[in-house]
């Protein structure tokens, strides 16, 4: 039973200057005008963190209409969009509010570009009820209770959060309608794409270039992206209308270029584009396939079990390739591994620039092969199974090659970037191939592992024993003393999505990993519970975590592939 907000007030007052511990008896639902803010966790001291809160405004007064959440597409727009306001408002008021430690702070979800399934914010499709979950730093003065501060972050700048954010104005519904279409014409374009054969697409006037390194935001001044002629597709949007652009079709495509030209950007722009992304940031009609997977060299990581044997044959040292597992894979293995991980996955394209590759791995020339003997190289470079992936397994690979000049023969389409543009030279490098001598030749057909790999028990989740997990930002998380290494998974992009994997191998350790069930059961198990209940149901506690982001399936793959404690049979 919900308590008013004049009782909150009143506990509030009645605890004014005792211990910080006394802000426990907080605790509980309070009915403020026209919403409902639970306070879910209380921090113990006011150098932990935050206290967890969630705001829950009925349906009937944040009166969005119920089209503008039915189909999931839009549903996810509007979240997004969301949790975007209540972040801005938010901003002007966090640490407003002075004291010691983590005084004042309010913390919310600050999204970058991408449109993705958060904790943050939920819409309930039954009710058209708004969830808004954030943490706020309980005030104190030194360790003693600052009443009057925190009354004025609960009952002044919330209620203008929600006002501003949660609640439906009909001065913004205009802003609105565009979200909405947005979403309903990228949810299209992803379904043309299957129909058209088409792996990605780069709209015409899409802005790639980033303001720097370290910056998401378009650059300024950049040149719009224009479609060659011969890889100009047409669509029309359900709301925009006409929209062309480059089609990439299914097969092996080489983009290709001189330094600085911009092929980097494109892969880059291409390996963001299995996520939808925000009006004005240039990307919002760059499409990749949604299990698209970019795959590089990663000396030192932790390999277990896997078969590499399409890549590597049996190592000078005796070890079989079939189940192969080390603790420090060199570039070859661990880019081996990778490919054969994400075939494992799902994947249906494979993302792969030359300058993060292992060399000996993608290629050996002739002069190489006519020194060393085939019997003495136990690697078979990814140039001899590219084609065998695609016409045996269905795999495309877009492969950014600034120096292999060998994979002409066997690319469907090149790409060449000139200053940033695009232009089709597929004739023109097949020509130039056939005057070398370079042949295509006629690819061996491969076999790829039939059996999954069968992940055994986490002993440790079952002991009854508090089990600490610690988010490291995009670059990965820890589970207890064991750290979860994810830096070069380079299509995370929210730490949030980090966070969420560590709660999703926790999960999977207590659900789903029994010592019979594949790795693919185990993940189709979540990934099932998760398309019906989003990233809430990564959170079974009596409260759900601020600051989780939904990730891809094959972001699930790449971290249990990564956790050096989880072992295969």
């Amino acid at each position: 039973m919900a308590k008013t907000a004049t009782e909150l007030r009143s506990l509030l007052n009645s605890i004014d200057h005792r211990g910080y511990p006394a802000y426990k008896s907080t605790a509980g639902v309070y009915r403020f005008e026209g919403y409902y803010l639970s306070i879910d966790h209380v921090q113990g001291d006011p150098f932990a963190s935050p206290s967890h809160l969630t705001i829950r405004v009925p349906g009937e007064s944040a009166k969005f209409p119920k089209d503008y959440y039915e189909a999931k597409p839009r549903r996810v727009a509007l979240q997004d969009n969301l949790t975007r306001r209540f972040h801005r408002v938010a901003e002007k008021y966090s640490r407003t509010a002075q004291g010691s430690g983590k005084s004042g702070v309010i913390a919310t979800c600050a999204p970058g570009p991408e449109v993705l399934e958060r904790t943050a914010c939920r819409i309930d499709t039954a009710s058209g009820d708004v969830l808004y979950r954030l943490e706020v730093g309980f005030p104190a003065r030194g360790r003693t209770i600052d009443s009057g501060e925190l009354i004025k972050i609960l009952f002044d700048f919330l209620p203008e959060c929600v006002r501003e954010a949660l609640v439906f104005r009909r001065e913004l519904e205009k802003e609105y309608t565009k979200l909405l279409f947005l979403a309903d014409d990228r949810a299209f374009v992803r379904s043309e794409m299957e129909r058209l054969n088409l792996v990605a697409f780069v709209a015409d006037g899409a802005v790639l270039p980033r303001e720097s390194g370290i910056s998401q935001k378009p650059m300024k001044d950049a040149r719009p992206f224009k479609a060659p002629e011969s890889l100009r597709v047409s669509l029309e949007l359900p709301h925009r209308g006409t929209l062309t652009g480059m089609g990439i079709p299914k097969g092996i495509t080489l983009i290709v270029g001189g330094g600085y030209h911009g092929k980097s950007t494109l892969l880059h722009a291409l390996e963001r584009g299995v996520y939808d992304h925000i009006a004005g940031d240039g990307r919002e009609f760059v499409f990749t396939d949604k299990s698209a997977m970019k795959l590089r060299a990663e000396d030192g990581r932790s390999v277990h079990g896997v078969d590499i044997s399409l890549f590597i044959r049996d190592l000078p040292d005796g070890r079989s390739t079939k189940s192969f597992s080390t603790e420090d894979a060199s570039g070859s293995t661990s880019q081996a591994a990778n490919v054969m991980e994400a075939i494992e996955g799902g994947s249906r394209l494979f993302l792969i620039d030359e300058d993060t590759c292992a060399t000996n791995f993608m290629i050996r020339d002739h002069l190489m092969q006519s020194v060393i003997h085939p019997d003495k190289e136990p690697i078979i470079p990814f140039i001899d199974r590219i084609r065998a992936l695609f016409e045996g397994a269905g795999i495309s690979t877009i492969l950014v090659a600034g120096s292999f000049g060998a994979f002409f023969p066997i690319a469907d389409t090149i790409i060449q970037m000139d200053r940033y543009e695009p232009v089709d030279i597929t004739k023109e490098a097949k020509e130039a191939a056939e005057k070398a001598g370079a042949g295509a030749g006629t690819p061996e057909k491969i076999m790829l592992p039939e059996k999954g790999r069968i992940p055994r028990p986490l002993r440790f989740l079952n002991t009854g024993e508090r089990v600490k997990t610690k988010t490291l930002g995009r670059d990965g998380f820890s589970v207890n003393h064991d750290t979860v290494e994810l830096r070069y998974v380079e299509q995370i992009v929210e730490s949030g999505q980090s966070a969420a994997l560590a709660k999703a191998l926790l999960f999977l350790g207590k659900n789903c990993i029994d010592g019979k069930r594949t790795l693919t059961e185990c993940i189709d198990l979540l990934m099932k519970k998760l398309e019906k209940e989003g990233p809430d149901a990564l959170y079974p506690g009596s409260y759900v975590a601020t600051g989780l982001t939904l990730p891809r399936r094959a972001e699930l793959f790449a971290c249990l592939n990564r956790c050096r404690f989880l072992n295969f049979e």
